[in-house]
């Protein structure tokens, strides 16, 4: 579905177009860290350890990374409370939570298909 653009700096949406920036955004939301990371936050926001804690695997370095670029696009807010040791929460925004649903449908999905899939 293409469709017009609100910010004028192309003509529409098309992210078969190798000029869309929505490709920025599907290139961000199809990033397993990305998926899991708004899958942690759907129940609540967390601490930096928490999620670290909860995404098995991840790098103490990637989760930064995909954490900023997650606040740089919108889906997630950071907020700093001043204590001693300074106190980090992660949690959606608006429209983090609106692709949270989605996410967790393939999620699901992957979850109740992975036995019919090769994985090898």
């Amino acid at each position: 579905m293409v469709r017009a653009c609100a910010t004028d700096r192309h003509e529409k949406h098309d992210i078969y177009s190798a000029q869309c920036p929505g490709r920025d955004v599907l290139y961000l939301l199809a990033n397993k860290w990305s998926t899991l990371i708004i899958g942690a936050l759907e129940e609540q926001p967390h601490r930096f350890g928490e999620l670290q804690s909860r995404l098995q695997g991840v790098s103490p370095k990637v989760l930064t990374q995909t954490l900023r670029k997650l606040e740089d696009f919108g889906f997630v807010d950071r907020t700093i409370y001043p204590e001693v040791p300074l106190h980090v929460e992660y949690a959606l925004t608006d429209i983090g939570r609106g692709v949270a649903t989605p996410l967790a449908a393939l999620r699901n999905w992957i979850e109740v298909n992975l036995d019919k899939i090769h994985t090898t």
